[in-house]
């Protein structure tokens, strides 16, 4: 007789073999792999154990169809593509939440919206329930994706307060406020008197924020706050620079700069150079992050540290509550300058 050709193809576990191995029932085994909270300790011990020895993995397709959850989580950056990749804080954000999700077995997918095309197709996509929940990332007030997506019912939480929205989107978020506040004061601590600001967009509330904590240092101190002290930027390297060199033209004897973004600081220093003003003996600069670029720059820059790690982890964490029916709500996270060459104690 002719050997049979059929190769000999183990058969993939199930969770009734799962079951039978840890000496439980199947619907124990259901709770523990669906993350469910009425199942004992031990119940959870012996099932991975269970689970260890039989090699079981779950069938994400059936899984999805029988808790009505797809597993995906949506990255959503609302601006555009360039700064995913020009932006140290978004890579950071991306590496910390992508672990996070990892650590829950949830599949991580990256979107951009910044168009008008991309916005519509976003919606769609998104509105479809192709993913869980939504981790929202740089959100402009008055973006219709925004009314899209609450309209909709996805559960969302956001990098920042999301202006006009904080009742019915979450939110994780730095201290913007106080961390701008900081910096300033510890401008004015080492004596500068006319310093100038280079914020960030004025329709995000990190913007908002840090450009208010600059106002409060300086009111609380008694000095004023001059307009042509003040100019906008958009967080990125080209507008720190464009900013730069209108605050020269406005206040020529401005002797400090609080940038919001350390690569808004990052675009400042070389006009300042250009200019002939030393950093930090004419002009002290500091900025706000402190990400990987700070310490490159020359001089290495003065920042607040946004604790972008601390974030990552708090907005998966939240997610999940909210994807569970928990109630929306904020958690803020403290900052803390980091003293460098920039502007020195």
């Amino acid at each position: 007789m002719a050997q049979s050709m059929i190769p000999n193809v183990r058969k993939r576990p199930t969770i009734r073999d799962v079951a039978r191995e840890a000496g439980v029932s199947y619907a124990t085994v259901s709770r523990v792999l669906n993350g469910r909270e009425w199942v004992s300790p031990e119940a959870v011990r012996v099932v991975r154990e269970a689970i260890a020895r039989t090699g079981y993995t779950a069938n994400p397709h059936a899984r999805s169809l029988a808790t009505g959850k797809s597993g995906s989580i949506a990255f959503l950056l609302t601006e555009p593509q360039h700064l995913l990749f020009e932006d140290p804080n978004f890579s950071v954000l991306l590496r910390g939440v992508a672990q996070a999700l990892s650590d829950r077995e949830l599949t991580l997918i990256l979107m951009i919206a910044s168009t008008p095309e991309e916005r519509t197709r976003t919606i769609a996509y998104l509105s479809g329930g192709h993913v869980d929940g939504v981790l929202l990332v740089s959100p402009h007030s008055g973006d219709p994706l925004l009314s899209h997506l609450v309209q909709a019912e996805v559960p969302i939480v956001a990098c920042g307060r999301v202006l006009g929205y904080e009742q019915q989107i979450s939110s994780v978020m730095a201290d913007d406020r106080s961390g701008g506040r900081s910096a300033v004061e510890h401008l004015i601590s080492v004596g500068c008197r006319k310093i100038a600001t280079i914020t960030g967009p004025q329709d995000t509330a990190g913007g908002v924020d840090r450009l208010q904590g600059y106002t409060e240092a300086l009111m609380a101190h008694g000095l004023p706050v001059d307009e042509a002290r003040i100019v906008h930027g958009d967080w990125g390297r080209v507008s720190g620079a464009t900013a730069m060199r209108q605050l020269l033209e406005q206040d020529p004897g401005l002797d400090a700069v609080f940038a919001a973004s350390d690569a808004m600081a990052a675009g400042a220093l070389p006009v300042l150079r250009d200019a002939g003003r030393d950093v930090p003996g004419d002009v002290r600069v500091i900025g706000f992050d402190d990400s990987g670029l700070a310490a490159t720059l020359d001089p290495p820059l003065t920042t607040v540290r946004h604790p972008l790690d601390r974030i990552s982890d708090e907005m998966v964490r939240l997610l999940t509550d909210v994807i569970n029916g928990r109630t929306p709500l904020s958690i803020t996270v403290p900052t803390s300058l980091v003293i460098r060459e920039s502007s020195p104690s």
